[in-house]
């Protein structure tokens, strides 16, 4: 049978080799990717949300995750007393403070309100 076949297609296939390290790289980077993409700036924010939370006092103008706009007027270990209009109060989560505003933006929020 040798005449139809030559002796080197004949002989047997070379054993599969086991991937190395290069087979980890993809995967790797791939996690790589995903952590600096999506992990690291979100527990980046969190970490700075904590913070502003934990220096936030008495007087400081505070935008609600509602879009409540309001001046802290009380404070607890747990929960805020926010003055959003003349002797208006409310009571909100300090968890629920999404940002701190510059100083006035509250007083000249209230005059235009009361222009209108």
């Amino acid at each position: 049978m040798s005449f139809f076949i030559s002796d080197a297609l004949a002989a047997a296939a070379p054993a599969a080799q086991q991937p190395g390290m290069e087979g980890m790289l993809f995967p790797l980077g791939i996690l790589l990717f995903f952590y600096f993409l999506f992990l690291r700036p979100q527990a980046k924010r969190t970490k700075e949300k904590k913070e502003m939370i934990a220096t936030m006092n008495k007087g400081v103008e505070v935008v609600t995750s509602g879009g409540i706009l309001g001046k802290v007027v009380d404070m607890d270990d747990n929960f805020l007393k926010i003055e959003i209009s003349d002797n208006t109060f409310i009571q909100v989560q300090r968890q629920s403070i999404e940002s701190i505003m510059p100083k006035g933006t509250f007083k000249a929020v209230t005059k235009k309100i009361a222009k209108d």
